[in-house]
């Protein structure tokens, strides 16, 4: 009765490939547009080249980690970043080919595989408002406005200033501190809103969100190379990928094609346009010929 189901549910939505998988993949995703847009493209594709897959997304990373070794989940995006500091408490990254075998290395001794990197870096990052004449260009520049006193208001998401590849880090790099009046802690979407009101000088933003180019924002670059790069590729339990032979060469085609510019896009389409994240989700995959 389930494989009958499954085939009709498969015709229904117009796949072309009518052979039937056994089990039905879990896709996780975390709680953010990015993680959001790419589990659901994930399962709609899936789902498209008859793999069965739900999405469970909304998760937060230590959850969605234990729920891949426990089997909870199927798969899911990280990032190369967060699987390196946060998972295996590695804090001092070596560039982003290095981090990426680092991971892939450890991961694989507890059967998690990575499949191919994508373009899409989501790293830290401080931006300003372009409109302000704050002479600010880099993260030297603002180390150095902080060192001579400037009054600058910092706005950030809660986490960020304990953090050793966020403010803690940062400030040791480039030998600045910021005084703690001078931190505005908020809920991270709130950040963007709040830089571009002019209520703070500087917001912590994350480089591939779409409202960095629509609120007219300046990205401070990154002269010393502080951040991590957090670079996205799928996570996929190795019994899973034994039990599905397509499953990396459809994966691995889909993490090829997204990059900076194209999640920003994307982002930009659910955050600024308003758009429901299925609908561009699908609309991406039609664009890309990936589905019909």
């Amino acid at each position: 009765m389930k494989q009958l189901f499954r085939a009709a549910f498969i015709a229904a939505l117009g796949i072309v490939n009518t052979q039937v998988f056994a089990k039905e993949l879990v896709v996780g995703g975390k709680g953010y547009t990015e993680q959001l847009l790419v589990a659901e493209m994930t399962t709609q594709l899936l789902n498209y080249n008859a793999i069965p897959a739900r999405k469970v997304d909304g998760m937060g990373t230590s959850v969605l980690r234990k729920a891949l070794e426990n089997g909870e989940v199927d798969l899911y995006w990280e990032q190369t970043g967060t699987a390196l500091i946060t998972h295996h408490k590695i804090e001092q990254p070596k560039g982003a080919v290095e981090d990426y075998e680092t991971v892939k290395a450890l991961d694989a001794k507890s059967g998690i595989v990575w499949l191919a990197l994508s373009g899409a870096n989501n790293t830290y990052a401080l931006a300003v408002r372009s409109k302000d004449d704050l002479g600010l260009d880099t993260l030297s520049d603002l180390a150095a406005a902080f060192n001579r006193g400037d009054k600058l208001k910092m706005g950030v998401n809660a986490e960020f200033p304990r953090r050793q590849d966020g403010l803690l880090g940062l400030q040791t790099a480039y030998s600045f501190r910021v005084p703690r009046e001078n931190v505005v802690a908020m809920q991270g979407g709130l950040v963007y809103s709040a830089l571009r009101d002019g209520q703070i000088n500087v917001g912590l933003v994350f480089t591939t969100d779409g409202r960095i180019d629509a609120y007219g924002f300046k990205v401070l670059k990154d002269d010393k190379k502080f951040f991590p790069d957090y670079i996205i590729a799928p996570n996929v339990r190795k019994p899973v990928l034994d039990d599905n032979p397509k499953l990396a060469g459809i994966l691995n085609d889909l993490s090829g094609r997204l990059d900076v510019a194209t999640m920003k896009r994307l982002n930009g389409m659910v955050d600024v346009d308003q758009q429901p994240v299925e609908r561009v989700a699908r609309q991406f995959l039609i664009e890309q010929k990936l589905m019909k």
